[in-house]
């Protein structure tokens, strides 16, 4: 019974139906995503340490961390209604799932890109 559960393997080099090119778009952004999400890790712990470091008796605006969050917030509320937005232009159809998936891991790639270079020493 658990055999048949589970899901079937699909090679993505391969992929040629529909259902399989939706599955790998979405692997691909599970990828980006988790990726993404352990550079948050580094780039929050950062942004932390540098809140640590201010002279709150002179700077009385957000912290590096706090500014940090509320974007990585609005970002991801961007990034879905985007990437739903472009995957309308398959609206209904069964590629709509692979365009939203391949949205979403392009954008989220770049986001990755963009929370290291918030640490990089100038």
């Amino acid at each position: 019974m658990a055999a048949a559960a589970q899901e079937p393997v699909i090679d993505c080099d391969n992929a040629m139906a529909q259902f399989e090119l939706n599955a790998c778009a979405y692997k691909d952004y599970e990828r980006a995503d988790a990726a993404m999400n352990a550079q948050w890790k580094v780039t929050a712990a950062r942004m932390k340490e540098r809140d640590r470091e201010l002279d709150r008796s002179t700077d009385n605006r957000p912290g590096f961390f706090d500014t940090l969050l509320a974007a990585q917030r609005a970002w991801l509320t961007y990034r879905d209604q985007h990437c739903a937005s472009e995957g309308y232009a398959m609206r209904g159809g069964s590629a709509e799932p692979m365009v939203i998936s391949g949205c979403q891991t392009q954008l989220t790639e770049a986001r990755t890109a963009q929370l290291k270079s918030l640490i990089e020493e100038y």
